[in-house]
């Protein structure tokens, strides 16, 4: 049962990244491609958290991937790697931690009460730093990768 559930994450995945794929206008044969990938580097972070492991390393773990395929990929599909990559790790951008940050500063514009003005700017900092941190760990996993193998062209192939 819980193996369903996580393929059916995977499938979610892959059909976010087709959907920022379809808005970022990338060739339609190259779809296929950053569904795979969107789909992988998801379940490798979801795989990961189900272990106990931090969701910042999660989530550096899961773009690191994305950003080794889209490399291979690129050569298979004669198409930059930005193509697949920035499309499959768009879903992995923390919404949750993102939506709980804004909340808390629409929060504190309205508390008076200096107890409850503490609580919820803690918990405004923990969500800002948490997405902060993940939203970085997502830049730098896409970029290593990029970055380390850089001297092969795509053209080169």
């Amino acid at each position: 049962m819980e193996y369903l559930t996580f393929l059916e994450k995977g499938i979610w995945l892959g059909l976010a990244a087709i959907g920022f794929a379809i808005l970022f206008n990338v060739p339609r044969r190259t779809l296929k491609v950053i569904f795979a990938i969107g789909a992988l580097g998801g379940l490798i972070k979801f795989l990961m958290l189900k272990f106990g492991i931090n969701v910042t390393i999660a989530s550096l773990a899961g773009a690191v991937t994305v950003g080794m395929v889209s490399r291979y990929a690129a050569h298979l599909q004669h198409a930059p790697p930005m193509v697949f990559a920035i499309p499959a790790v768009i879903p992995m951008v923390p919404g949750v931690a993102i939506y709980r940050m804004m909340l808390g500063l629409m929060r504190l514009t309205k508390s008076v009460n200096t107890d409850n003005y503490n609580q919820i700017i803690a918990q405004t900092i923990h969500a800002g730093l948490t997405a902060s941190f993940i939203l970085l760990s997502l830049a730098l996993g896409v970029a290593i990768p990029m970055l380390l193998t850089r001297k092969e062209s795509v053209k080169k192939t």
